[in-house]
């Protein structure tokens, strides 16, 4: 069944936005994020502090979208009041890890994981500020995705195969998301 939909998202006060083509930019002071979105059957206006999502003859699909939009601009209009964190915690048994931060590659250096001679390199999406205390790992960025994939990233770089996961419990874990624990 097709209907009209009409959806309105509110932008505080202090809080700017842009739509270009299928782009919206949210910004706030000298900082900002943009999105790229999907608007086709969609139409995105711009009415004053308010950002209005429209579809006429919406079918599930335009609905799905217009939602969709709706939690990225308000994800982003959040990280820009303040920033995502992610922590997440080193755990081994058998043999001490250690991390070295390589800002110039943007990635993060395993050593001696499992007692491995070949130290594991994990790849970092740039638009973060991480952190490294002994034990702990920080992430913080204004971009929900990109804090969110870096926490995956370094979760998976120490994923163990082909042995006992009872017994071989060693890794990086993601211990809180966004004040929240886990």
């Amino acid at each position: 069944m097709k209907e009209n939909i009409n959806e309105k998202i509110s932008f505080p006060e202090g809080f700017d936005f842009e739509i270009e083509n299928n782009s919206i930019t949210v910004k706030k002071g000298n900082e900002h994020l943009t999105k790229k979105f999907n608007t086709k059957n969609i139409e995105v206006k711009k009415n004053g502090l308010d950002l209005v999502l429209e579809s006429k003859k919406a079918t599930k699909r335009e609905k799905k979208m217009i939602n969709t939009i709706k939690a990225h601009v308000t994800n982003m209009i959040n990280g820009l009041r303040e920033k995502f964190e992610y922590k997440l915690e080193v755990v081994y048994v058998h043999f001490p890890v250690t991390l070295e931060l390589n800002k110039d590659r943007n990635e993060i250096t395993i050593k001696n994981f499992l007692g491995e001679k070949k130290p594991r390199k994990c790849k970092l999406l740039p638009g973060a500020e991480i952190e490294i205390n002994k034990n702990t790992i920080i992430i913080k960025s204004s971009d929900k995705n990109i804090a969110g994939q870096n926490a995956a990233n370094l979760e998976t770089a120490t994923k163990i195969r082909n042995r006992d996961r009872r017994k071989f419990q060693d890794g990086i874990f993601i211990v809180e998301k966004c004040g929240r624990p886990i």
